[in-house]
């Protein structure tokens, strides 16, 4: 069944570009697709059980390319499950939103799909090279998205994105045959290798291996200093593109982090977390204060992506910092780990969909030109101050739930990482403060003719909110799904 829910958005695609498809039939199949992707992961959460650590539920392995030690291996743990649910969710989100938009549907509803089947395939992967497979496939769609239907200076963002994060998957490829050539026997199956430990007991080749592994995952991530491309990326996709790179991708990075560097190198990973847990703090820092200066509103929100992503590598920084009894401290922090990435999932797709509606209305992502909206446009008005509170950690929503994960194991683990609180204080002071610009005070020039959210754009928001309202009010449905896989984790880094 994890094959069917991995390629049935691949089979969809192919049905789409039939010849003479009316627009309208196209654009309702792409909806029907997603939703029918939904229901298959509902299905597999529904039929989830823990599995044991160090293995995989709803597991598939068939002979791809022996030679190597390569196979078409899948499964899901509690790290994979909620990404791959978070995943569906964002896409069917993205296909009501572009009901309809008219721009070449077929083709953009096949790409999103096929977008779709490669990113859920690369959280199912338990193989490096159908991991790296499906993790440059993403790479190609994205840049043909924001090629095909951005606007502005699109070629330009588009070949600065493929050129960094293809680099990137250079430095990822070569840490992967690293460890092949470690092993013994030499395979590329993530659970063998798990269970081997190549490069137990540390040594100068895990660290570099490693070190190729984590800069591959530093620029999709992105962190700082690999994060310039993410902002004129977001600013020239379109808004279902920017949705998906913020919402999707940028997890490819961070799942990464877990998935193969500390689970696959945990001596190695405890030499590099003091790097990583700094890397984490100032992108937490960093980014809030570059988007402080921000006037346009999508950069703006491309840079809090920045930030949140932050919380993630700081928490993943401090899990490897081993000493004490700290274990169950760490433990929280991979559990927050997870739960970022869920929650800005949401609400970060959420947020550029909301800018997407300014776009679509004005032609401008200014700030200045807004103003007073509150008024005409009070159901937009009100789905922008709840993504932004979510955004912002307020409690009852998802973001506080991660956040006071991430802090409260990080923290325990390292004192001084505390220092990052700061950033939820200034995230907290950002999105106040373009709330107030967009919706409060005077009618900015591009006010007059704003109007509020229709019916597919309300139904496309609302749902990644109120997902994030129920992750806050009740996270016990996700917690009891990725909490064993973090103490799973946290065993295999020991201490």
């Amino acid at each position: 069944m994890l094959s069917l829910t991995i390629f049935l958005p691949l089979a969809l695609a192919a049905v789409l570009l039939l010849p003479g498809l009316p627009s309208a039939v196209v654009r309702w199949g792409w909806v029907a697709a997603s939703l029918a992707e939904v229901v298959l992961v509902g299905v597999l959460w529904a039929r989830y059980e823990t599995p044991a650590p160090g293995a995989l539920a709803f597991e598939e392995q068939v002979p791809w390319i022996p030679g190597v030690g390569s196979s078409y291996h899948v499964g899901l743990d509690g790290l994979s499950l909620p990404l791959v649910a978070m995943t569906a969710v964002v896409f069917l989100a993205c296909a009501l939103f572009a009901l309809r938009d008219e721009d070449r549907p077929a083709s953009r509803a096949a790409l999103f799909l096929f977008l779709e089947t490669v990113s859920v395939g690369v959280f199912a992967a338990a193989d490096l090279i159908l991991f790296f497979v499906f993790f440059d496939l993403s790479i190609v769609a994205m840049y043909v998205v924001i090629a095909g239907w951005g606007h502005g200076d699109r070629a330009r963002s588009a070949l600065t994105f493929f050129l960094y994060t293809f680099l990137g998957s250079l430095a990822l490829l070569a840490g992967f045959i690293g460890l092949y050539l470690a092993a013994d026997p030499h395979t590329f199956d993530m659970v063998q290798l798990a269970r081997q430990d190549p490069f137990a007991g540390g040594g100068t080749a895990g660290v570099v291996v490693l070190g190729a592994i984590l800069l591959g995952l530093a620029v999709k991530t992105p962190t700082v200093p690999f994060h310039t491309w993410l902002p004129p990326a977001h600013t020239d996709a379109p808004a279902v593109g920017s949705a998906v790179l913020a919402g999707v991708l940028l997890k490819l990075g961070t799942y990464g982090f877990v998935r193969l560097g500390m689970t696959l190198l945990p001596d190695a990973w405890r030499s590099w977390a003091w790097v990583v847990l700094v890397v984490g703090v100032v992108s937490v820092l960093w980014g809030v204060l570059v988007a402080l200066a921000q006037r346009d509103l999508k950069r703006m929100i491309a840079y809090t992506s920045v930030n949140h992503m932050g919380y993630v590598v700081l928490a993943v920084g401090a899990v490897g910092v081993v000493g004490g009894s700290t274990a169950q401290a760490r433990s929280v922090a991979v559990s927050g780990a997870v739960t970022q990435m869920v929650s800005h999932g949401l609400v970060t797709a959420a947020l550029f969909l909301l800018a997407g509606l300014f776009w679509n209305r004005s032609g401008t992502y200014e700030i200045s030109a807004f103003g007073g909206l509150a008024g005409p446009a009070p159901r937009t008005t009100g789905l922008f101050a709840v993504a932004a509170f979510a955004s912002l950690g307020l409690p009852g929503l998802s973001g506080f739930v991660a956040e006071f994960q991430v802090f409260t194991g990080s923290i325990a683990a390292v004192p001084w990482s505390a220092v990052a609180l700061l950033g939820i204080l200034l995230v907290a002071a950002l999105l106040l403060w373009t709330l107030q610009r967009l919706f409060t005070g005077e009618a900015g020039p591009a006010s007059a003719t704003f109007t509020d959210v229709r019916a597919h754009e309300l139904w496309a928001i609302a749902p990644l909110l109120v997902l994030s309202l129920v992750i806050g009010i009740a996270p016990r449905a996700l917690l009891a799904v990725v909490e064993p896989a973090a103490a799973a984790v946290v065993a295999v880094l020991g201490g």
